[in-house]
């Protein structure tokens, strides 16, 4: 069976795609960092991650958004900053309920699978002051393709790549680096598998649960960019049962090249949703 991790999906399923799951015989402390390594995180309530992009836009993946409150604040730098309204991708669609509970109930998410991989996961969230203590993070403007290194960063869930990690959390850790070689990139998604020592990079790693809309970073001109978000992990077995983070398993990203006009329209407050 095929298992769709997903943030939005708390109210209902235990997990999400996020935080570093790293090599079981990597020293842990080899993947930490401390937050002045990417001071362009933000934090959204509770779990899940975005990237500040301009000085008052995080960009994120549309399902953490909460679906029954209102975003009211993110945190950057360790500092809570007030929103000013959010703009939902118009190709964005939350998961039908009748999908999650079917998951829930047979272990089995399939079309729950195909809802979420045909819908447009990404959002903009507009702050109500501009943020001028950190800089925002540069996006990558090409498309990202099979055979690049992408650097992943997040506070979410960990574990080890021989065991996975723990469906009940803890959600928000701390920050921790890891890095992945892309496999496959097409239109909305570019896609990675956590491959098992020896033939893993030295400080590979995959993402958890509890970081969706966290940053995937390539180097361009001797800068970091952002060219990716976290969004989704396939695991093999029951949907509820299984542990997400294991060796294999292959994890799913926002391509934000495939975005780029829409946010820069978003932005420029041309579009009528903005």
């Amino acid at each position: 069976m095929i298992r769709f991790l997903l943030p939005a999906l708390l109210l209902a399923m235990p997990s999400i795609a996020g935080a570093v799951v790293t090599r079981h015989d990597v020293d842990d402390a080899q993947y930490r960092v401390p937050p002045s390594e990417f001071p362009a995180l933000a934090d959204m309530p509770g779990q899940g991650h975005g990237v500040l992009i301009a000085a008052q836009w995080v960009v994120t993946a549309a399902h953490t958004i909460p679906w029954h409150a209102e975003l009211d604040r993110v945190v950057i730098a360790g500092i809570p900053r007030e929103v000013d309204r959010v703009v939902l991708h118009p190709g964005y669609e939350r998961p039908p309920q009748d999908l999650i509970d079917h998951a829930v109930a047979t272990g089995e998410a399939i079309l729950l699978l195909v809802q979420l991989a045909s819908s447009d996961d990404i959002a903009l969230v507009r702050l109500k002051e501009p943020v001028t203590d950190v800089a925002p993070a540069g996006l990558y403007e090409q498309d990202v393709v099979p055979g690049q290194v992408v650097e992943l960063l997040g506070k979410g869930a960990t574990g080890t790549g021989a065991t996975g990690h723990s469906n009940d959390g803890p959600n928000r850790t701390e920050l921790r680096r890891a890095f992945n070689t892309i496999t496959s990139a097409r239109d909305r998604w570019f896609c990675y598998v956590f491959d098992e020592p020896p033939s893993a990079l030295p400080l590979e790693g995959a993402l958890g649960n509890g970081d969706s809309g966290g940053p995937l970073l390539v180097e361009a001109d001797g800068q970091r960019r952002l060219a990716g978000l976290a969004a989704w992990k396939v695991v093999p077995g029951h949907v509820v049962k299984s542990r997400p983070g294991r060796y294999g398993q292959p994890t799913c990203n926002v391509r934000l090249s495939h975005y780029s006009a829409w946010i820069e329209s978003v932005l420029a407050g041309t579009p009528d949703d903005a």
